[in-house]
């Protein structure tokens, strides 16, 4: 009930603010939108103890989900963070609660044997469950109806944002020792004056064979035939993901690689119902073109969403988007407004015209507005699909390359300070309506054999400049990278990652900026958040080793996709590992340094198992120079009750070379 209080406090604040002088206007954290993402990092930063605000700019929690998005976008089917974890199966116990195990409604919301769904679920049920995770939270209070108007700065820390009705002219400020961006848009990054990027780089910035203007059709056969691209397709049928099938080529000399400030096309993500009971069908337009209306794509559906309905991912406008990103509210809602008119005279179209062939009139006139939906919208969702708007200009750009498979390896480039996974293909949608020689639009991009699953640094999310903002949502990244990073999973899965980054700043009276990360990524790995994606580890698995695995899967000591932690320590991975613990230990560690030193020392790797004695000989040999760490490795040995003669798996030798980590961390603390 605190959160409910405090709501209603915040409320009397804005209409008299001199009558509430005990009112809470200050926290701990500030979330901005109420996105799956924002969700995420204000549940784990309350559960951390944090104070936390959340706000959301319309009177509803769940960002997109809860505006039509019916589907979660991922390739990966497993768990990957608590908060998306607890979500995505709250949805199926709501389902599974309400119409039985055995009904349709039930069946339709798992994850299906094809497709690329981890679940589908209507809008109102996700705005139910999210909601009710957030009502939980006593530590959580949640304003609605406001958005970021201006912010106060002292130097490189944000102290004060002034937050405003989005429907009204009232006002509220609030303090906060760490905000964070959770909005699709980034506002509030904008108004802190962080850098920012809208649009596109040129293919020169940042050596991206994909960025800028550029034009790709489909293309036919398999590919060019080399030694890599068959390399590559064994890799890839070993990847535990869904796949999408298809190849695209770049068209060139029209590909010039030119940067300019486009991003890619909205649209609404509509739910229409086939339920006669449930359905309100369009009406003609005043201003009805069928010739403009045959222009616009309309075949993106989602089905089946429970209840006799599908989720409809058209028709896009390519051009009148693009006032939406830095406007004003009003002018986003004129450019929503146009979104919305066409989306309804294009079903009417579908439904009426004589033009479409009679099959599809039939399919499309069984279908209206979903009665169910949006009831206080007129049926509309309240948000539009914001597939882009601002990045930031983070401590890191990710890049295409970080989505790529990495020279030497056989995965992605390894960042010491991943804080979550990217996994699904680098999407991009049209940017111009532009096309030539049988090429898509301009700009449209699906380039599913090109990406791999990549790890996301937590320098991504800290602004240059700024030592309290974290942005997890709009964070820093090119266009063309953009693509594997813009889903609702990988979202949550980071901006979870930002709320314990909130929690330790808060605990240590430190900002984000200036934490220790590694302190931070062990917390994440015992949290059971991915930071490293395996394709033989259930990151939220009761093994005492999968945190080991996973934060060592940031600091280079696999190579591929692949753990294989139950395979045997041999003796050059024992020594390949024991080095990596040193350079760890000393702040010299290069994760693809050592990542790439496994993969040719491991190559063929022919050396017998190790054992207990002869790991921790090795160990002891490497840790010479640091009596603290030769201290920890006896004292963890003896704790886990190592037999030397016995011969440890991969999975085992993480375990204690991450438990000595511990340790020698905490050793320091006490000193």
């Amino acid at each position: 009930m605190r959160a409910i209080a405090i709501v209603i406090g915040l409320m009397l604040a804005v209409h008299a603010p001199a009558a509430t002088g005990a009112v809470e206007t200050e926290y701990d954290l500030v979330v901005v939108g109420a996105t799956p993402g924002g969700i995420a990092c204000a549940v784990r930063a309350a559960r951390e103890g944090l104070d936390v605000l959340l706000v959301s700019h319309t009177q509803h929690l769940g960002g997109l989900p809860a505006s039509g998005l019916g589907v979660w976008d991922t390739l990966y089917e497993g768990r990957r963070a608590p908060v998306y974890d607890e979500l995505r199966w709250g949805i199926f116990d709501d389902y599974r609660r309400r119409y039985g195990e055995d009904s349709a409604q039930y069946r339709e919301c798992l994850p299906g044997p094809s497709g690329h769904t981890n679940g589908k679920f209507e809008a109102h049920v996700f705005e139910r469950v999210a909601t009710a995770m957030v009502d939980r939270e006593a530590n959580v209070a949640v304003l609605k109806g406001f958005y970021p108007a201006e912010a106060e700065r002292e130097g490189a820390l944000v102290r004060a944002v002034t937050l405003r009705e989005t429907d009204g002219t009232k006002t509220l400020r609030v303090r906060a020792k760490v905000f964070a961006d959770c909005t699709y848009e980034g506002d509030l990054a904008a108004v802190c004056k962080a850098p920012y990027r809208v649009g596109r780089e040129s293919r020169e910035e940042h050596g991206e064979p994909h960025a800028g203007r550029v034009f790709l059709r489909p293309a036919k056969g398999r590919g060019p035939e080399s030694e890599a691209s068959s390399r590559a397709a064994t890799l890839r049928a070993g990847l535990t993901l869904r796949r999408f099938v298809g190849r695209q080529e770049v068209l060139l000399p029209e590909s010039t690689g030119e940067g300019d400030g486009a991003v890619q096309a909205y649209n609404y993500r509509t739910i229409l119902s086939s339920d006669p009971a449930n359905r309100i069908l369009p009406e003609k337009p005043d201003d009805y073109d069928p010739a403009y209306l045959r222009t616009l794509e309309y075949g993106s559906i989602v089905r089946p969403i429970p209840n006799r309905k599908i989720g409809w991912n058209r028709p896009q406008l390519v051009g009148p988007h693009q006032p939406y990103v830095e406007g004003s509210w009003a002018t986003r809602r004129r450019a929503m407004d146009q979104h919305w008119e066409a989306t309804l005279a294009l079903l009417y179209f579908l439904q009426n015209d004589p033009s479409v062939p009679a099959e599809k009139r039939e399919f499309w006139g069984r279908y209206g507005l979903a009665r169910d939906e949006f009831a206080d919208h007129g049926h509309r969702p309240y948000e539009i699909y914001v597939r882009e708007a601002r990045r930031i200009v983070g401590r890191y750009v990710f890049t295409e390359h970080d989505a790529m498979l990495a020279p030497g390896l056989a995965r992605t480039p390894v960042h010491g300070d991943s804080i979550g996974v990217t996994e699904w293909y680098l999407d991009t949608h049209a940017c111009h309506a532009d096309r030539v020689r049988g090429s898509l639009h301009e700009g449209k991009m699906m380039l599913h054999e090109e990406t791999w699953p990549g790890q996301v640094p937590y320098r991504c999310l800290l602004p240059r400049g700024l030592d309290n903002l974290l942005v997890p949502v709009c964070l820093s990244s090119s266009h063309v990278a953009w693509g594997t990073i813009r889903l609702e999973p990988t979202w949550m899965n980071v901006a979870e990652s930002a709320g314990y980054a909130a929690a330790l700043a808060v605990e240590t009276s430190t900002p984000p900026a200036r934490i220790d990360v590694d302190r931070l990524l062990r917390r994440l790995a015992d949290g059971r958040v991915m930071i490293a994606l395996f394709n033989d580890v259930d990151v939220a698995g009761d093994e005492p080793w999968v945190p080991a695995v996973e934060y060592l899967g940031t600091k280079g000591f696999f190579a591929s996709y692949d753990a294989t932690p139950s395979e045997p320590l041999t003796e050059t991975v024992a020594r390949c590992w024991s080095s990596g613990l040193a350079a760890i230990l000393a702040g010299t560690a290069e994760p693809n340094e050592l990542a790439s030193s496994l993969c040719r020392e491991a190559a063929g790797d022919r050396s017998p198992a190790a054992t207990w004695a002869g790991f921790r000989s090795i160990l002891r040999e490497r840790l010479a120079a640091r009596a603290a760490a030769l201290e920890s490795l006896e004292a963890v040995a003896k704790r886990l009750a190592l037999r030397d003669s016995a011969a440890p798996t991969r999975a085992e030798a993480c375990r204690l070379l991450y438990e000595v980590r511990k340790a020698v961390d905490k050793a320091a603390a006490c000193e």
